[in-house]
């Protein structure tokens, strides 16, 4: 393991051993003055949250979009305190965390016994939302987590988030996708965050005027197995609760090839994303190109020291999207 693999894991093992410790109203602090910290040094991340919050909102000046970036980063590190602190969080601390509209889209579809998927941006924490699931509605469900480098941090989250009650498979390795097929046709939950695209599979969808690429999973899982495919958005408010909203189901096409079905379906997916982005973009934690027009080599400016799709965290930054937090 090389010295910044160890500075990495240790500064993560740092945050879950000594975060969780804090009492709540230090530890909001703590993360509001790191985030203005790191929004008023301007690197690489916060200047790309910046980027992706003028296609959100395209009307915005330089002011209203540093005001967003700074909420952003606020929005951001209000998630990794409370990631910290979770497994330290009671029953009822978790059960009383979020408030979810329109949950009956859910409970509606699991007493069908044919299996939900729940495909999410990242927005604000599914990892609250995850823990609320297990913990108030005792339903368990399974997950895929991007592999991370050094293998320490990576089990660090499986960790994690088994400790949550959520079974946790690895992006890469070809099997996660079999397996997920098997506790949908066992009538099970499969929660994914599908904003972002980590494979060269992805399905091009047009989002907020732009072409970006988002995973296919969400809507082939659906298709395969028979289970309902379900967007999820959530945001916070002033408040310590946690909003959300289970969308509509996102219906399978009655004709089409299975790629034209699946296009249909994670442009759907898309849209719904996009709804909830755009009513709360301070909320969504896009620290990394995601259009494939800053994707491109040939298209974005350069030098950007932004991370890539497949970055891992870097100690001397604030933890990026690519943290753990999901994948499909």
């Amino acid at each position: 393991m090389s010295a910044r693999d160890r500075l990495t894991d240790g500064l993560y093992g740092a945050g879950w051993g000594t975060v969780k410790k804090l009492p709540e109203p230090v530890a909001v602090r703590l993360g509001r003055g790191i985030a203005d910290l790191a929004w008023k040094r301007r690197g690489a991340g916060v200047r790309r949250l910046e980027s992706n919050y003028a296609r959100v909102v395209p009307d915005a000046g330089p002011e209203r979009l540093a005001a967003l970036s700074r909420a952003g980063m606020r929005s951001y590190l209000r998630y990794w305190m409370e990631s910290f602190r979770l497994p330290a969080w009671s029953t009822e601390r978790i059960r009383s965390g979020f408030s979810p509209e329109d949950l009956h889209h859910l409970t509606d579809g699991m007493a069908a016994g044919k299996g939900v998927v729940l495909a999410l941006p990242h927005l604000a924490n599914w990892d609250l939302a995850g823990a609320w699931a297990t913990t108030h509605l005792g339903i368990p469900f399974t997950t895929v987590a991007e592999r991370l480098k050094p293998e320490t941090l990576y089990d660090r989250f499986v960790a994690y988030r088994e400790g949550l009650g959520m079974e946790v498979l690895p992006h890469s390795g070809g099997t996660a996708f079999g397996t997920l097929a098997r506790r949908l046709r066992d009538g099970g939950l499969v929660c994914l965050v599908a904003d972002r695209d980590l494979s060269a599979s992805g399905v091009e969808v047009g989002f907020f005027g732009e072409t970006a690429r988002m995973p296919a999973g969400p809507a082939l899982l659906a298709q395969q197995t028979g289970a309902l495919l379900l967007p999820v958005t959530l945001w916070y408010d002033d408040s310590p609760v946690m909003r959300g909203r289970v969308h509509p189901p996102v219906e399978v096409p009655e004709s089409g090839t299975r790629a034209e079905k699946t296009s249909v379906m994670t442009q759907a997916l898309a849209d719904a994303f996009a709804t909830g982005i755009a009513d709360h973009p301070e909320d969504w934690h896009m620290l990394q190109r995601l259009w494939l027009k800053d994707l491109d080599p040939a298209k974005a400016p350069r030098p950007d020291a932004t991370p890539r799709p497949d970055a891992t965290p870097r100690p001397d930054t604030t933890p990026r999207a690519a943290d753990g937090r999901g994948a499909s």
